[in-house]
């Protein structure tokens, strides 16, 4: 059996190359996975579409949007959580609840494994 690795896909340039690029390197196949989180932007119908034609073999979207404020976010705005006493931690809090979405995906259309496309830029990652 091939393995299957479950990617966090955000439809952007990075995470579309990934697809190619895992499959090319390790002979796996690719699982896409979107969350949505309500962070707005592209239709998610056209990023599960994209992720298709980047050679993923499944693309599924996961709306998360009402899990992420009613579980996360209000939990934190009541916490007055803060990165630097000054903004939101919205950023970071999401990457509990993707991971969670992400191993679920990989339990259900059998991934082998989990990545992610970060360029670890940034101070949340």
């Amino acid at each position: 059996m091939t393995d299957r690795v479950v990617l966090a896909y955000s439809g952007g340039l990075d995470t579309s190359v990934a697809i190619s690029w895992i499959g090319q390197e390790t002979g796996a196949e690719v699982v896409a996975v979107a969350i949505d989180l309500g962070q707005g932007g592209e239709d998610m119908e056209v990023i599960r579409q994209r992720a298709l034609d980047c050679g993923a073999v499944e693309s599924v979207v996961v709306d998360a949007r009402d899990e992420f404020a009613d579980e996360y976010c209000a939990p934190t705005i009541k916490a007055n959580g803060l990165y630097m006493r000054q903004y939101p931690l919205v950023s970071a809090i999401s990457r509990p609840l993707i991971v969670k979405h992400l191993v679920t995906a990989a339990k259900l259309h059998g991934g082998t494994s989990v990545a992610h496309g970060c360029t670890g830029k940034g101070n949340d990652q």
